[in-house]
């Protein structure tokens, strides 16, 4: 007899939660950066995750979305957000700081945008779930 948690019910759910993992890291990295507008020397920061899911779903380029993510939940461990320094080298202003308040706002105001949606296609995925259950 087969369980729920033996199927590929979860699949999508586990991406969406990475995805969203991932996002609220974003969210975390960019309040960093507005903390920080004002620190000398400071470098902004973001966090690289759609690029390595893009690779991830890449690799299975003529399977359905339903393989796709099959497969990408046996690798799903090993897909993590990464944090690192943007434009390092580059400053524009004297002291050395990189940061643009009003952009970083503009970056924060978008994944949270992002953070939301994803967050609605878990709980869409949560009530397919329980319509299938039915």
């Amino acid at each position: 007899m087969s369980t729920l948690a033996n199927t590929n019910a979860f699949d999508y759910i586990n991406v969406l939660d990475k995805a969203a993992d991932a996002s609220w890291l974003r969210n975390n990295v960019i309040s960093n950066n507005i903390s920080n507008a004002d620190t000398p020397g400071f470098k902004r920061s973001d966090v690289n995750f759609e690029t390595q899911l893009a690779k991830a779903l890449g690799q299975s380029r003529y399977t359905s979305m339903d393989a796709k993510m099959s497969g990408l939940n046996r690798c799903l461990g090993r897909l993590k957000p990464v944090t690192y320094s943007d434009y390092s080298g580059y400053s524009y202003r004297i002291d050395g700081n990189n940061v643009d308040p009003d952009t970083e706002g503009v970056y924060l105001a978008k994944n949270q945008v992002v953070y939301q949606g994803l967050m609605a296609a878990i709980r869409q995925e949560f009530k397919n779930l329980q319509m299938v259950m039915k």
